[in-house]
């Protein structure tokens, strides 16, 4: 069952990356080699969501701590119900990366909701952040619109939803520390260009259109160069109500 099912998974990988003309890089030769070593293995391998989930880290890295690359991000750790969220918005058409939609579009969801509690379970240590890449007062903007918002543009610090020390809340509000530079720009213009979409009411794109791509780039080389605090989880609960309605929150609250 285990190799089955990994090969499987290997080759939906290779058909979506092949559609998007990613056969020949670097991530398709890693993936492709990630899955050899699932297929290789002992076939009295246990079947495991662990076993079933390593060909993951071909793209989110060894153990799901992110890749290198700046693009794929960390999962381990997430809240389940963030998780779920993101992994029924690639089935269900609000997130059109073609190689993971092709993975789950025909995923149940309670074959989901496994998956997102299995990275939820996976605790491992964060890197150290990136080094600062732009200059101080870029930094210093992110750093203000992170922690105070700006108010006259209705734009809620990012603390306020994300919690004091930018970790998460349950069920479903990720951390946005430990987090690659590239891929949180790349989020926040996803948002705000309509590219990227949560359920409704989309709060993170009502707080994206109201972001400059100037402020995007301050909130992001912000948060890449801040450390992960030591022992840092997701807080339990926000110690207020959310400034703005967000539909992904409310389903993970259900």
């Amino acid at each position: 069952m285990l190799i089955s099912t990994s090969r499987f998974l290997g080759s939906r990988l290779a058909r979506a990356l092949a559609r998007r003309g990613q056969v020949a890089s670097l991530r398709a030769l890693v993936a492709v080699a990630a899955l050899v070593v699932v297929l290789d293995a002992s076939a009295a391998a246990p079947d495991t969501m662990a076993e079933r989930m390593r060909p993951c880290g071909a793209c989110h890295g060894r153990e799901a701590v992110a890749t290198a690359d700046g693009y794929s991000p960390r999962i381990a750790g997430k809240p389940a119900g963030y998780l779920l969220n993101q992994l029924r918005s690639f089935r269900d058409g609000r997130r059109t990366y073609a190689p993971m939609v092709y993975l789950v579009q025909y995923m149940s969801d309670d074959y989901l909701r496994e998956i997102a509690a299995y990275f939820a379970s996976v605790e491992l240590p964060y890197p150290p952040p990136q080094p600062m890449a732009a200059p101080a007062d870029v930094v210093a903007r992110g750093r203000a619109l992170t922690h105070d918002g700006d108010a006259a543009r209705g734009l809620p610090a990012c603390r306020t939803c994300h919690g004091d020390a930018l970790m998460g809340a349950q069920p479903a509000i990720p951390a946005l520390l430990g987090l690659p530079r590239d891929y949180v720009n790349a989020q926040l213009l996803a948002w705000r260009t309509g590219r990227l979409r949560s359920l409704p009411p989309d709060c993170m794109a009502e707080v994206a259109k109201r972001l400059s791509p100037g402020d995007i780039v301050a909130v992001s080389a912000f948060l890449a160069s801040q450390p992960v605090p030591a022992d840092a989880h997701a807080a339990a609960a926000l110690p207020a109500p959310l400034p703005l309605e967000c539909g992904g929150v409310a389903a993970a609250s259900r």
